[in-house]
């Protein structure tokens, strides 16, 4: 049924059309690119962890095995945060400069703003959690000289509690309830739904946090 469902079309914002589509390997793409990448701001990822969770956790076509999920997600969130270091320490303010977009903008101002309340390392863990900020932490730290070091130890802390977390709250929550595959779908789409507020919230924050600096 989900299966049927999801091949009339793939959509890279749905975060069970991706799993449908692409799998294991879907997931760890989509996370480096939303952690590791700027053009991946708008990437699912939380919903995407918890979707996988609770696909790991039914028995239908698209189950998959908790410990392949695990892994992807949590070598998705390392490797896209160090990616994104790299390319910050490469490539500095040139980056944000050639983002155009206003979202980005407003982002870098408000992960400027966390690291200065925080310090960098709370930040950086902090910024997991935070939707559109996770995709600009790790550049930002590679402009501003965070060392190499420090932004390692924290952001595998912090990836580590994000990624692993949310997937096994999903694992969590298709445990608890009987006959799983019946109630996937509407299910996924109240945690579309909700993963979707905070990005909402965050935005509209960084958007009038904009007009009143202008």
């Amino acid at each position: 049924m989900i299966a049927g469902t999801l091949a009339s079309g793939f959509n890279p914002l749905d975060a069970t059309s991706v799993i449908a589509a692409t799998g294991l390997i879907g997931i760890f793409c989509v996370l480096v690119a939303e952690t590791g990448l700027l053009v991946g701001f708008f990437l699912p990822g939380d919903s995407l962890l918890f979707s996988a969770g609770l696909l790991a956790a039914s028995q239908g076509a698209l189950h998959l095995p908790l410990g392949g999920v695990l892994a992807v997600a949590a070598a998705g969130a390392l490797i896209g945060a160090q990616i994104g270091f790299w390319i910050g320490r490469t490539l500095g303010v040139r980056l944000l400069e050639r983002a155009r977009r206003p979202a980005l903008r407003r982002a870098a101002d408000r992960v400027s703003e966390v690291i200065e309340r925080y310090g960098p390392a709370k930040a950086i863990v902090l910024a997991r959690f935070i939707p559109v900020v996770r995709t600009v932490m790790n550049p930002m730290a590679g402009m501003i000289g965070i060392s190499t070091r420090l932004f390692t130890l924290w952001q595998i802390i912090g990836g580590l509690v994000w990624s692993l977390g949310v997937t096994m709250a999903g694992f969590w929550l298709g445990s608890q309830i009987t006959g799983i595959d019946k109630y996937l779908l509407p299910i996924i789409a109240v945690v579309v739904v909700i993963s979707l507020i905070p990005v909402a919230l965050e935005l509209r924050r960084m958007r009038r946090e904009g007009r009143s600096a202008a």
